[in-house]
């Protein structure tokens, strides 16, 4: 009978109920999706790290660098020549590098030419086909081949730089003739070619702009001599030679190498070295800030909707004083009526709980699979992190206690001959 009066007293006051809910769901909710996006951002970016233990590039920002060749989330510090790379790719140190070089994007997904190695890397299986072997044959990630519905046989043209508005690489187009199984690393989102491939899908767009500029050459001087024809190709020829490629994964043999090798590449070429693990966490101390602030917020919030609970007993407890006053009279103990006010509060707490819960997964779906965000492979979207929501449902009912204790209190100590002396 208790508990049955209890939901009623819930459902007679509609606005504050809601009111109390919608604060509390709002907390939840909040905090829930910040705990749930650090744990799904920390875990792809350790699955996306492997065994990659450096990363050499164009000067620039470490950080932007590592964002760019390892996850795949930034524009590159630059480009770097081919075959200086392959000089200290060749280091003693070195166990295994992996070079990497793109520009070319389909629909915005990026393509990224490199070696079979880098799909070794991850240790990624196919999931239909094989891999690249000839120039303009590619291998799909699985969400790519998921969203784009790309299968074995799909042909495509790449598009010039980062954005899916781009000109059109025409001529010779991709063909698909791998799909990779799901990973859950960056792979899942790139489109991964021989590196040959990128360096001639370029070269036909710098041609063109060759001859078109040429062209307004020619109808400016109409009369270039044939020496200046060979100096031309001449020219082409020694572009053609000089190839450049984005950034190489490196793998090392031993700790000497992250101490000696940054220094020495740095100093001796227009190139540096940077360390995922240095670089990711220092990311992270960055965003640290920025999730703790938004989790003060929430916390804030839910101690809001906790006040909110309370000036609700608060007055239930006044108004409704005669009918705990009779409830006494009935045989209702003090007890009951505390553990009453109480069970109000706590089932408040737990609606709000769901209710953010269910918002958290929402807004992490929207996150994850909108276009417009980072693209983020992830196992179980709806997974339930034990721990830490355990831990925020806890603190969810520890506010909700602490907002009813007081009013409990009140009506604990009712007296049945004042207030019904009163009615």
């Amino acid at each position: 009978m208790i508990l049955k009066i209890a939901f009623k007293n819930i459902i007679t006051k509609p606005l504050n109920t809601f009111l109390s809910v919608l604060l509390l769901s709002a907390s939840i909710g909040l905090i829930s999706l910040m705990i749930q996006l650090k744990d799904i951002v920390e875990s792809h970016f350790d699955h996306s790290i492997k065994d990659v233990n450096l990363v050499m590039g164009a000067k620039g920002s470490p950080l932007q660098l590592i964002l760019s060749a390892v996850y795949q989330m930034d524009s590159p510090t630059g480009n770097i020549s081919y075959a200086t790379a392959q000089k200290w790719m060749k280091h003693p140190f070195i166990k295994k590098a992996v070079p990497l070089a793109y520009g070319d994007n389909y629909r915005g997904y990026k393509i990224v030419g490199s070696t079979q190695d880098y799909i070794n890397l991850y240790k990624a299986q196919l999931e239909e086909g094989h891999l690249f072997e000839k120039e303009f044959d590619v291998v799909v990630g699985s969400q790519i081949a998921k969203t784009l519905d790309l299968k074995i046989g799909s042909q495509f043209e790449g598009i010039h730089g980062e954005s899916a508005e781009g000109e059109v690489h025409h001529g010779k187009p991709y063909t698909v003739v791998g799909v990779l199984e799901p990973s859950y690393t960056v792979l899942d989102q790139l489109i991964v070619c021989s590196i040959a491939s990128v360096w001639e899908s370029h070269e036909e767009h710098d041609n063109e702009e060759e001859t078109h500029n040429h062209s307004y050459e020619s109808h400016d001087h109409a009369e270039h001599d044939h020496n200046d024809e060979g100096h031309h190709h001449h020219h082409e020829e020694e572009v053609k030679q000089e190839r450049e490629i984005t950034a190489v994964l490196l793998q090392v043999k031993n700790k000497m190498a992250y101490i000696s090798l940054p220094r020495f590449v740095s100093e001796n070429t227009d190139m540096q070295i940077a360390s995922p693990a240095i670089e990711t966490n220092r990311l992270f101390s960055l965003l640290g800030v920025g999730v703790e602030t938004i989790a003060g917020i929430a916390y804030g919030i839910m101690l809001i909707g906790g006040i909110s609970i309370f000036i609700f007993l608060f007055h239930m407890i006044r108004e409704k004083r005669y009918e705990f006053a009779l409830l006494r009279t009935l045989g209702a103990s003090r007890i009951q009526l505390f553990g009453m006010v109480l069970v109000q509060s706590v089932v408040i707490a737990i609606i709000g709980f769901f209710i953010g819960s269910v918002l958290s997964r929402l807004g992490l779906y929207y996150l994850i699979s909108s276009e417009e965000n980072v693209k983020l492979s992830v196992e179980n979207i709806y997974q339930i992190r034990i721990v830490e929501e355990s831990a925020l449902l806890l603190s969810t009912l520890a506010i909700a206690i602490l907002a009813a204790f007081l009013p409990a209190i009140k009506a604990y100590r009712i007296s049945i001959s004042k207030t019904l002396a009163h009615a």
